[in-house]
């Protein structure tokens, strides 16, 4: 279900420690950030001055070996700092497990490269003792990755920087017709003028889909809300669209809530969690996504965690997959607007009603009966899955946010009394923070490839 089609890591957030032997890399670095001392001036003989082309040679030749040692840092650099694990110089230093002055050549490298800013000015936190530590951030005027979103009620397209940060976007309200060419046409339209407007160098383009992805390739297995053909060649339509357009990079496609499953371990509500689950709402339907040990947990083809199609329900609403009381159409949006006796409008997105719904008007018996009924079958299924998976951490976005803002008590304790492993100690279960979050992930697809080797991709530094 991951459907990315990145090269290697793509999904891995952990941190590649880099020794100080470092890995050579491929091209020039910048050398300020500071220095090792003398030890590369070495003299020629006891006793003996140096002459001045030997020492300047022994001097070239150190700086040269200690850039090389950063060079293979650079990545794993750049991904400390895009998931803000890395704040300052020490902080990058420590986790790198370099010297120093590796570290200053390192971010001083990617500075270079327009990906990062160094900051000097006192007043940030070192986490050492001594002076401040030189403050690391992303930058703000750095490239950006096209990321784009289609789902049942239109579709969004997004420019985002490093660190997860939307830099503009454009909502698309629009039928989504059957003919999945002319609808990424549209999208990738819309990132396109978003681009010239704003300037930006493009370094990719991402694209999330409410469907498993098969792998390898790159196939929309079950678009079940977007009325397109099963096994819709979404990345091949994308990667075309995206290269008519003229924007440069790779295009990959994923599953909307396995990228958000990504965008949220990376940036969001699931830092730090070693089994992370997400359960999410799109506009239409359930999706789940699993992030073990950092990577995302696609299976042997992509399809995996398609909890949509968990029985919550056995006499309940038909699915689309032939089953009957699945939770793709037990928990989701259409649902709770059904239950709650509330005809949908064409005015705003299925997702948008139902919240106004539960937020406006939730002291409504009907309502409140509503929410109730979603709560239970939503904690039914988390606790089949809390049973198999026993995570450490469950995240809920869209529609389930709203359900867990709505009654958090009753959803934990339907968890709870349902789950092995809830009743032995519960588990977290935390709403989603990003907004947008799939279009964060898809972003997260074509950054990737410079996280793993920023001077490959994007050339020497100037």
């Amino acid at each position: 279900m991951n459907g990315n089609g990145a090269p290697r890591r793509v999904g891995d957030v952990t941190t590649v420690s880099a020794g100080t032997d470092g890995t050579a890399g491929t091209a020039g670095a910048s050398t300020a950030g500071g220095t090792e001392g003398s030890d590369g001036a070495g003299a020629s003989g006891a006793g003996v001055a140096p002459t001045a082309s030997a020492s300047a040679a022994a001097a070239a030749g150190s700086a040269r070996t200690k850039l090389e040692r950063g060079r293979g840092a650079l990545g794993p650099a750049l991904e400390l700092v895009h998931t803000g694990r890395a704040p300052t110089r020490a902080v990058l230093t420590a986790e790198l497990g370099v010297t120093r002055a590796t570290a200053g050549a390192v971010a001083a490298e990617l500075e270079a490269l327009g990906l990062i800013r160094v900051d000097s000015r006192p007043g940030g936190a070192g986490g050492t003792q001594g002076r401040p530590s030189h403050r690391l951030s992303v930058d703000e005027n750095g490239p950006v990755a096209l990321a784009a979103q289609v789902h049942s009620d239109g579709f969004r397209a997004a420019l985002v920087g490093l660190g997860g940060r939307i830099v503009a976007t454009a909502p698309g309200r629009v039928p989504v017709s059957a003919d999945p060419a002319q609808v990424l046409g549209a999208v990738v339209e819309a990132g396109a003028a978003l681009l010239a407007r704003t300037g930006r160098r493009c370094i990719g383009a991402g694209l999330a889909v409410p469907s498993a992805v098969a792998e390898p390739e790159g196939t929309a297995l079950n678009p079940l809300h977007l009325a397109w053909p099963a096994g819709s060649p979404v990345r091949a339509i994308f990667a075309d669209c995206v290269k008519e357009a003229g924007i440069d990079g790779p295009a990959l496609t994923g599953n909307d809530v396995n990228l958000a499953a990504l965008a949220e371990h990376r940036h969001g509500a699931g830092r730090s969690a070693q089994h992370l689950l997400c359960v999410a709402t799109g506009h239409r339907g359930v999706g789940g996504a699993l992030v073990l040990d950092g990577r995302l947990h696609s299976g042997s083809s992509g399809l995996a965690l398609e909890v949509g199609h968990l029985t919550v329900n056995p006499e309940g609403r038909a699915c689309h997959c032939g089953s009957r009381g699945c939770l793709d159409v037990e928990a989701d949006p259409l649902a709770f607007l059904t239950a709650a006796g509330r005809t949908p409008g064409p005015e705003v997105s299925l997702l948008q009603q139902a919240r106004d719904l539960l937020r406006e008007e939730s002291a409504d018996p009907g309502v409140r009966a509503a929410t109730e009924e979603l709560i239970d079958r939503l904690g039914l299924g988390l606790a089949g899955l809390v049973n198999i998976l026993n995570p450490d951490r469950i995240i809920l976005g869209g529609l389930h946010r709203e359900l867990l803002y709505a009654d958090p008590e009753r959803l934990r304790a339907v968890v709870a009394d349902r789950s092995l492993w809830g009743r032995s100690g519960g588990v977290p279960i935390l709403p989603c923070t990003l907004d947008h979050n799939s279009l964060v992930g898809a972003a997260e697809l074509a950054w990737q490839p410079v996280l793993d080797d920023p001077l490959g991709t994007l050339g020497t530094a100037a």
